[in-house]
């Protein structure tokens, strides 16, 4: 059984902040669970196999360096149970400063097939007060082609962007970097067109002030709604 985490990462960011995230595996089964974890768009794909007994849960606090012993990387995160049942699995992204560890954000993770070609991220934001980040990852063997499309209203599209990514990658990019166009602005939506099964998308939107981060989920969309 595969279940994909849509992001996780131990990484720089803005304002001294540095940007991990925890990982639990609960193995809710009767027996012991054999577990394989995969970065797949990291350099070298590393890949860690652990044991999990019954009713146990294993936390990776920081799971790029705990886990794989990386200083920095920046994936999706493949955990494959043997055996017909995933393990149960916990995801959360946080800020570190100094001292600080800002607001703990929850990564929503599917345990089924979620693929579908039209895709949007609500809720985005992007002015003085917050930032928005869109990532997308391409798990395939072939290449992606993403086509984004910045919405206020479903159906008015008022900027276009295209991205091809190559197998087994992925990309971060801000709001802004994505749509240079449009400067500002509230309530916005991303719809995203791809044809690759294997394709994921996220976004979160931070806030300025607090370095607290809202992770965004996507929504499936129909041809019409677009």
């Amino acid at each position: 059984m595969s279940v994909v985490v849509p992001i996780v990462g131990s990484v720089d960011g803005i304002g001294d902040v540095r940007w991990r995230t925890d990982v639990e595996l609960t193995n809710d089964q009767p027996g012991e669970a054999t577990v394989a974890l995969t970065l797949p768009t990291a350099p070298g794909q590393p890949v860690i196999v652990t044991s999990i007994a019954p009713g146990d849960t294993i936390r990776f606090e920081d799971v790029i360096a705990q886990a794989f012993g990386m200083e920095s990387a920046l994936s999706p995160l493949i955990v494959q149970t043997l055996g017909r049942r995933s393990v149960s699995i916990r995801a959360v992204a946080y800020g570190v400063r100094g001292t600080d560890t800002f607001k703990l954000e929850p990564i929503d993770v599917s345990y089924g097939d979620t693929y579908f070609p039209l895709r949007a991220l609500p809720g985005l934001s992007f002015n003085d007060d917050f930032r928005t980040n869109i990532g997308l990852s391409n798990l395939s063997e072939r290449d992606a082609v993403f086509i984004l499309a910045l919405q206020r209203v479903a159906g008015r599209s008022l900027a276009i962007t295209r991205i091809t990514l190559p197998p087994s990658s992925m990309v971060q990019s801000s709001i802004q970097l994505l749509f240079p166009l449009i400067t500002s602005g509230d309530g916005f939506r991303v719809v995203v067109e791809c044809g690759e099964p294997s394709s994921g998308v996220y976004a979160s939107v931070i806030a300025n002030a607090t370095n607290e981060a809202t992770f965004i989920s996507p929504v499936i969309v129909t041809e019409l709604e677009q």
